[in-house]
Parts: C-alpha cells; structure tokens; sequence
C-alpha cells in the first residue's frame, strides 16, 4: 500500500493577520487529501496549527512567548482544530483519528510499539483519516521546539511510509540569491547552506528544522518532499512525482 505522511504546518492553516483557522485554505486541504485517498493513497496527516488557533481565543494578537500560555493556546485551539477537520473530512465519507504525541512515545520501545499498532490498525480502514500533533498542552520540552517537522519524520518511520510531504508556505527550498525552486536534491549537504531564516507570524520552525527532519526521514530510506500548502491541488501530482516542489532522494 502507498502509505504517504503529509506534514501540515501553521502558516498554511492559519491566517499570516491575527492567526485564526483559514477555513478556506483548510477546505482546499480537506478536498485534495480525500482525492489521494479516493486514488487509493492511505494518508497520515501531521498537522500544526493548535496554538496559532487558540490565539485569538485567549484574546492575544501575536504569538506566546511564555509555555504556559502557549499550552493554554494549544488546549483551546485543538479542540477547534479537530472540530474543522472532522466537519469536513464528513462531507467526503471520511472520518478522523485524533493521535496526540511526545517525544518520550518514541524514546520508550513499549509505548513506540503501541503507538505502531494503532497507525497500522488504523491504516486497514481506508475511510479514517488519522490526524498527529505534538501534545503541546503538556510536553514543555517539544512545545519549546514547535517540532512537527520532526514528529512528521519520525512518524513516516515508523509506518513505513512510501513519501513524506513537508506543506509549508513556500514552493519548496530556494537557490541562493534567486526565486527559482530546486526541484531535486540528491546529497543534503549540498544544499545545507542555502536556508532562509523567513518564516510566518505564527510559526515556529522554518527551513532548518525542515531539513533536520528531512535528514531523518532520508536515514530511514524515505523520499521527502517539501511543497506549498496553500496549493493543495498539487497533491496528488506529487505523490505520483511531478508537480512543483523540492523532492530529496534517499
């Protein structure tokens, strides 16, 4: 079975203005995962976006610099998280699986393998989506990383996955010195040097830990992908391996 981990970031399912849900950019979403799996790709969404959706309900106009708050974002923000990906994953046939992780599920074998059993128990009901996010409201140390880029990677491990796809709000990783995308990537290292330190209001990770997680995700023999998440209709192009991204050979 193609099994594809597609890593959604906060820039792409929150507005760059005040960090609210962008209900349409997360319909656009919704509509071309349900494609892949109609193609009968099984898909495994990790996805940020709890804190940045909890913002403008603690009545804040910017990202938390404190833990405490942005714990308190991250349990208001989830719950409406969920709600908006349930609604319409419905309208496809589709359901959801809520998963919420630390990096202590994946440093305990037990609790690693119970975390395996449930992906691929998962897996065998094609109508279920599941959904992966840091447990932001309690894990001080991961919330302090914003690391879903990671959590992505190790996830994709852990299933097996055919692809990891890394959505962010950019078309993929930029020559120096140019707006031309690099379409592939070969050797890592060659391209370590051309990160860009930009990234949204809301956001936390940027382009290095991308590349760490991509790095993880090479070491265990997956092709990855980094593409632009508000152009979700370039999905299903990608899984089959054209449309505009930067893709990295293991």
């Amino acid at each position: 079975m193609n099994k594809v981990v597609i890593k959604i970031g906060t820039g792409v399912l929150t507005r760059e203005s005040d960090g609210l849900l962008d209900r349409a950019a997360l319909t656009r979403l919704v509509t071309a995962v349900a494609d892949l799996v109609t193609s009968g790709v099984s898909c495994v969404l990790v996805s940020s976006g709890a804190v940045g959706a909890g913002i403008s309900q603690l009545g804040l106009s910017d990202y938390p610099s404190d833990v405490r708050t942005r714990q308190a974002c991250a349990a208001v923000g989830q719950t409406r998280l969920m709600h908006a990906y349930e609604s319409l994953f419905n309208n496809f046939e589709l359901n959801v699986a809520q998963l919420l992780l630390t990096a202590d599920d994946f440093r305990d074998p037990s609790r690693l393998g119970r975390v395996e059993d449930t992906l691929n128990r998962l897996a065998e009901c094609s109508h279920v989506i599941p959904i992966i996010n840091e447990n932001d409201s309690v894990a001080v140390e991961e919330i302090s990383m914003g690391d879903n880029d990671m959590l992505s990677a190790r996830v994709a491990g852990v299933i097996g996955a055919s692809q990891l796809i890394l959505l962010s709000n950019i078309d993929g990783l930029y020559a120096p010195n140019s707006d031309e995308v690099i379409s592939d990537v070969e050797n890592l290292d060659d391209v370590l040097g051309f990160i860009r330190t930009d990234k949204g209001k809301f956001s936390i990770g940027g382009m290095a830990s991308k590349l760490k997680a991509v790095q993880v995700a090479l070491d265990s023999g997956i092709p990855t992908v980094i593409a632009h998440g508000k152009h979700p209709e370039r999905l299903l192009n990608i899984t089959q391996g054209t449309g505009l991204c930067t893709r990295f050979h293991p």
